[in-house]
């Protein structure tokens, strides 16, 4: 049980939350404003936080948000300790909005698994170098690499992994499992050109330069310049050279005319699939976000395809797991333009739907295209 200093922090966290301001973004500011806290108090009052959030429809909403928060964590305890304890019927009408039900494809034998990684601690996964995984775990230790993605390895030890020697250096990224499997799907080769459109912070930028062996070039744009000077520290750690940025608002003036080898298109999404590792979200998400961002994914797509080569590769992924963000705009794009084919992915179709319970990560929709030469 946490602490009372912890309950303390956490409920003036709790205070600066709503709708418009996510627990992610109050508590970055509430550390700002309080750096004498040390590492160890940050990390549990970041869980306590979360943790909140996750059992928030458990919670007596009279009682103090001291006691609010001690009884989520109870509850997590509770189930932590035996995951049975709280029935999977309880957590379909409590653990999330009663609308995702109407936008999830899940197969009926799968809610169970899938709510209750919902309410689980989330996994931390780095990527490391390419072909460095084993020398990185060695002097990391308490790292398990993944079947799925060569590079990752979850993180289970406890140190501050930003102050280690190995992340000064640029040996690696802390990367969600679902996230490197975007790169991995991609499947760059050095010397080609890719694009990646909404490049964020710049983690699948680096992951496409870094299979890339710095050969080649990837154009990362966004419209946020904080991301994108982020996105240059990030490359400079890593010594990743083989990048250009640009600024894209998403519209139809591109910011080159230049025709690519491949094409990613990490969109703006509901992010139903990051709700293990961020459950405010739950609560703050709405049907008309998903109808809204679903009207943005494919204006996205209809404005980058006319970038793409002959035999160019273009793969659009989402964080997300919603049927109106994944498998309609698939049909929808793919129904719209002919010149393109399906491609297929980790050697199977041409879509691939990662879940939280299968993966012990974020949940991720991709779908692949190359143009007809």
């Amino acid at each position: 049980m946490p602490d009372q200093a912890t309950l303390n922090h956490a409920a003036q966290i709790l205070a600066a939350v709503s709708t418009d301001e996510r627990a992610d973004t109050a508590l970055r500011f509430y550390f700002e404003s309080h750096r004498y806290l040390q590492p160890i108090a940050k990390r549990e009052i970041s869980h306590t936080v979360f943790v909140y959030f996750r059992w928030l429809s458990w919670l007596d909403s009279k009682a103090s948000p001291q006691k609010r928060l001690e009884q989520a964590v109870e509850l997590h305890e509770r189930f932590t300790a035996d995951p049975k304890s709280i029935k999977a019927e309880t957590l379909a009408v409590r653990a999330v909005p009663a609308w995702l039900w109407t936008e999830l494809d899940l197969p009926a034998e799968a809610k169970a698994d899938y709510l209750r990684q919902l309410q689980r601690d989330p996994a931390l996964w780095l990527r490391a170098r390419p072909g460095r995984s084993a020398a990185l775990a060695k002097s990391l230790f308490s790292c398990e690499p993944s079947d799925r993605a060569p590079d990752a390895l979850r993180f289970t030890g406890t140190q501050d992994l930003f102050k280690t020697e190995q992340f000064r250096t640029g040996e690696f990224e802390i990367q969600d499992l679902a996230s490197q499997l975007v790169g991995v799907a991609a499947a760059p080769i050095p010397g080609e050109n890719w694009w990646d459109a909404c490049a964020g912070e710049g983690g699948k930028t680096l992951h496409l330069a870094d299979l890339m062996k710095n050969k080649g070039v990837v154009w990362a744009t966004d419209r946020n310049a904080r991301r994108i000077d982020t996105l240059k520290r990030r490359a400079a750690r890593a010594k990743l050279f083989n990048y250009r940025t640009d600024f894209w608002d998403g519209g139809r003036m591109l910011p080159t005319k230049q025709k690519f080898d491949g094409i990613l298109l990490d969109a703006p999404c509901s992010g139903v699939g990051t709700w293990q590792r961020n459950p405010h979200a739950r609560w703050t998400t709405t049907p008309e976000d998903v109808r809204e961002l679903a009207a943005t994914q494919l204006t996205l797509l209809n404005n980058v395809v006319g970038s793409l080569k002959p035999g160019g590769r273009l793969v659009y992924a989402v964080c997300t797991l919603t049927r109106s963000e994944t498998t309609a705009i698939a049909d929808a794009f793919g129904t719209a333009h002919p010149e393109l084919e399906p491609l297929a992915l980790f050697g199977a179709g041409p879509r691939a739907t990662l879940w939280p319970h299968e993966l012990n990560a974020n949940g991720m929709f991709l779908v692949a295209w190359t143009r007809k030469k």
